[in-house]
């Protein structure tokens, strides 16, 4: 990472047409020190025990959970959710016993009934799984809970806090590093993170929430069938009336071959 930065530094260099002035060399003083003190303060390297491998991060949990906080404001504010306490209870149930045996089990997962009857669902950043109401009552429990497991797998695996890392800007990313979390910096980064989410997760990434999802599954006491059952389901509708969500995810043909070379490994 700190080659990539040495690399933006020297790129901007080049194109800023940067002289040997007094002025300049200031300037170029007062970027490495900021620089330096990212690389110091901003950085945080940890063992991620969802991918069993050390991982940095320029994001902190804290800026983690604001931004998605915000975006989970923004849903509920502009699409509505589901109040059905019957069916709240039943998500939050399923999901909080999910979310306890996952990777990140000290983190607020939140779990909200999107009011639509598509079959779909979604993680942001920090623990927030929103579920459409036509997937809640289009699936049995255990078809729930490997479409809640996946979710909180992406979430233990950063995948969206990793592509948001790559998409940000230089200068908001070190604004972040530093703590420098204002209201303009937070939405600049939600709305990031909204096209990230819109255009989907890379199938490496699918494939390994999956793998997550059966796992946390099996400890939470669901039945792995559940994960066959619910992919073979999606399989015939999408045949019918071809789902929008599905494009941006392996077929599930494949997801199965994978679901099932994971319970082999039980």
């Amino acid at each position: 990472m700190r080659l990539k930065l040495l690399i933006v530094l020297k790129i901007r260099a080049r194109d800023n047409g940067l002289r040997n002035t007094g002025r300049e060399r200031l300037k170029m003083k007062r970027l490495l020190i900021l620089i330096l003190l990212f690389l110091i303060s901003g950085c945080v390297t940890i063992y991620n025990p969802a991918t069993g491998r050390k991982e940095s991060y320029f994001i902190n949990e804290e800026s983690e959970i604001s931004i998605g906080r915000n975006m989970a404001d923004d849903i509920i504010r502009n699409k509505g959710i589901v109040n059905d306490h019957t069916l709240v209870a039943y998500v939050n149930q399923i999901g909080k016993s999910i979310a306890k045996i996952s990777h990140r089990d000290s983190l607020n997962f939140e779990f909200y009934i999107l009011d639509d009857t598509g079959m779909n669902a979604f993680a942001l950043p920090g623990g927030y799984i929103f579920i459409n109401k036509g997937l809640v009552e289009g699936t049995s429990e255990d078809e729930l809970a490997f479409v809640i497991g996946h979710e909180i797998g992406h979430v233990c695996a950063r995948h969206s806090l990793k592509r948001l890392q790559s998409s940000l800007g230089f200068d908001l990313l070190i604004s972040i590093a530093l703590g420098y979390s204002d209201y303009a910096l937070v939405r600049d980064a939600v709305n990031i993170t909204y096209n990230i989410i819109a255009l989907g997760y890379s199938r490496k990434d699918e494939f390994f929430a999956d793998s997550l999802g059966v796992g946390y599954v099996l400890k939470a006491g669901y039945k792995l069938r559940g994960a066959i059952s619910l992919l073979r389901k999606l399989e015939r509708l999408d045949k019918g009336e071809p789902l929008v969500f599905l494009r941006s995810h392996p077929k599930p043909e494949a997801r199965i071959e994978k679901i099932k070379e994971k319970i082999n490994t039980f």
